[in-house]
């Protein structure tokens, strides 16, 4: 049995690297390493040997014959013995940095109750240091002599790519997929094992592997291309320069705004890939205390599963709707049917489904059924406990209500999505699971089955349960508008205007044509991380199809849009929450262009 054991755990082993590997070489080819490109290639180039070239070439010219050759070949041997690590020592670096901090940097900046963005202004320092070092050499030579721990076959020079490698590897941000959202969760919560490490080293590898490449060709092109000889100076402060720039990018996020306007071509693969039904165990057993089977569990399954393991704790931060408004312990309700809900209050998607989970707490809760709404903030502005009463009031919710502002329940029960439903049974098992809206019949069907069989082991086979809810299901449109959200994180393809200035007033113009599922903006907006905020003239356009339209905003002010023939103003006023625009029957595709009021801030459009 042992040896099967180490079997098995030599199979994970190999099947979380191949992960790693494959995850990262997609995401290594994607657009997020664009920023790191014109670094990368320059860092290859080996600057030491720029400069022994330029003196080679100095020195050519007060030689004759015999000498001039000889200093040539000593000068081409030495180059051909040492032109090889340098662009190594650049991804070496970069891979250590990455790895290590990718799961150790949330722990020690929590630890050390730093702020939150000190890693990459940490990054945003190494960078500007050794691009001014390319610029002024002796900052260079300081520099190397700190790193003098590092090891070396030849030159400093190796020492100085190294530790720019570190440095970029601090600045590293790729595309998130469910392998390093796996990673980061995991190091996030110190759940930090070998197998942590192994997919984090090997992601890494795969993610730099295709940044080695252009290294190498930078390196290529310094020793072939004769400029790089003889005007080795101005190359070097060129290339000083370049790393200056990207520092202050980086800093006001700018390269993000490029790549907004690349479209994400890797998507697709990354999903099939990352995402893969047979391969999401593998990836759940890093965080979620050991419950993989919970990645075993499809959504929608027609009949109850037993293989989606036990139920994970409720990591609240606060709690509503309770006596004294006090925690509940899951271990507390064993012996009844439990429904977790995961929603946020400005989710409308949330808001349509939280009639039918009241609904089935009405119903149901005298034959055994307790319900706990999750509330997991989408927006910081759901952080806000009054926010969130506020909300929950509105939607006439009675249900208990676990506030899950550290994201502890959501990380427990790997949850995807809001709206989504987890159903336990009354010995602590996870039995179904439903992601996202719909399907309510079939989730209502499974609580009755549970509830059946709650029933028979109670030794109650003569009690009947109460008739089903009578909320009626939605009309969902099969091809309506995708949530769209106004804040330059999430702003890609569906932004019809010109490009984001982001965090900062600009004026912006309606497009001649606007394509369907888009937004686009006139007059003066802030686009911001979370929200747009309108300035003067300010006027936002949509090209929907569905049969709801609905918005989430916040501030003092008023929104004016035309529905039909009608004119109509929504008085904005208090805390974000979410407005109806339009309200009909049946689906259609329109276009509402709507004028809005200085300082209101405008968070998402989200669809019926």
């Amino acid at each position: 049995m042992a040896y099967l054991g180490r079997i098995d755990w030599l199979i994970t082993m190999i099947t979380l690297i191949l992960i790693g590997l494959v995850g990262g070489l997609i995401t290594g080819v994607s657009p997020c390493i664009l920023p790191m490109l014109p670094v990368i290639f320059i860092a290859g180039a080996d600057t030491a040997q720029i400069k022994d070239s330029e003196k080679s070439e100095r020195g050519s010219d007060d030689t004759t014959g015999a000498g001039s050759a000889a200093g040539a070949g000593s000068t081409t041997a030495k180059h051909k013995k040492t032109r090889n690590l340098r662009p190594y020592a650049v991804i070496a670096g970069l891979v250590v940095s990455f790895t290590f901090f990718t799961l150790l940097g949330s722990l020690l900046v929590n630890a050390l109750n730093l702020p939150d963005n000190i890693l990459k202004v940490v990054g945003l320092v190494v960078l500007t240091l050794v691009g001014l070092g390319l610029i002024f050499p002796a900052i260079e030579r300081q520099l190397e002599r700190l790193f003098s721990w590092v090891p070396q076959r030849q030159r400093g020079s190796d020492r100085g790519a190294f530790v720019l490698g570190l440095g970029l590897g601090l600045l590293y941000v790729p595309c998130a997929g469910p392998v390093l959202a796996a990673i980061t969760i995991a190091g996030a919560t110190g759940h930090i094992g070998i197998s942590t490490v192994a997919l984090t080293l090997s992601f890494a590898i795969g993610a730099t592997a295709p940044l080695l490449v252009f290294a190498l060709a930078g390196r290529g092109v310094s020793e072939r291309v004769k400029a790089f000889r003889t005007r080795a100076k101005g190359l070097r402060i060129a290339a000083g320069v370049i790393m200056i720039v990207l520092a202050v990018a980086l800093a006001y996020d700018l390269p993000a705004a490029v790549q907004r306007l690349v479209p994400n071509y890797t998507s697709g693969l990354q999903h099939k890939v990352e995402d893969n039904p047979a391969l999401r165990p593998q990836l759940a057993k890093l965080t979620d205390g050991g419950n993989s089977k919970l990645g075993n569990c499809p959504s929608g399954a027609k009949t109850l599963r037993n293989d989606c393991g036990e139920a994970q704790p409720i990591e609240a931060t606060g709690w509503l709707n309770t006596p004294g408004d006090k925690g509940i312990d899951l271990q507390s309700l064993r012996g009844k049917v439990v429904l977790l809900d995961f929603w946020t209050y400005s989710c409308a998607n949330c808001q349509r489904s939280v009639p039918h989970v009241e609904g089935w707490y009405k119903t149901y809760h005298d034959a055994g059924l307790e319900v706990i709404g999750v509330h997991t903030p989408e927006f910081s502005f759901e952080r806000d406990l009054g926010n969130i009463k506020d909300g929950a009031n509105r939607l006439n919710i009675t249900y208990p209500i676990a506030v899950d502002n550290n994201y502890g329940t959501w990380t427990n029960y790997r949850n995807r999505y809001w709206p989504s439903a987890f159903l336990i049974d009354a010995k602590g098992q996870v039995r179904y699971l439903h992601l996202g809206e719909g399907n309510y019949d079939r989730t209502e069907s499974m609580i009755r089955q549970l509830l059946t069989q709650k029933l028979l082991t109670d030794a109650n086979p003569n009690q009947k349960l109460p008739k089903p809810s009578d909320v009626k299901e939605s009309n969902l449109v099969a091809d309506r508008t995708p949530e769209t959200y106004l804040n330059y994180t999430k702003l890609g393809s569906n932004f019809a205007s010109e490009k984001i200035g982001p965090d900062n007033p600009k004026a912006y113009h309606f497009p001649k044509s606007q394509k369907r599922d888009t937004v686009a903006l006139d007059g003066t907006w802030t686009i911001g991380a979370e929200q747009s905020t309108a300035g003067e003239n300010a006027r936002l356009a949509l090209e929907y199809r569905a049969s709801k339209v609905y918005i989430v905003l916040g501030g003092e002010g008023t929104v004016t849009y035309k529905d039909g023939s009608q004119t109509k103003t929504i008085q904005v006023s208090g805390p974000p929450r979410l407005y109806t625009l339009i309200s009909g029957n049946s689906e259609q595709s329109g276009r509402l262009a709507l004028s809005v009021s200085p300082q209101i801030q405008a968070y998402s459009f989200t669809f019926g």
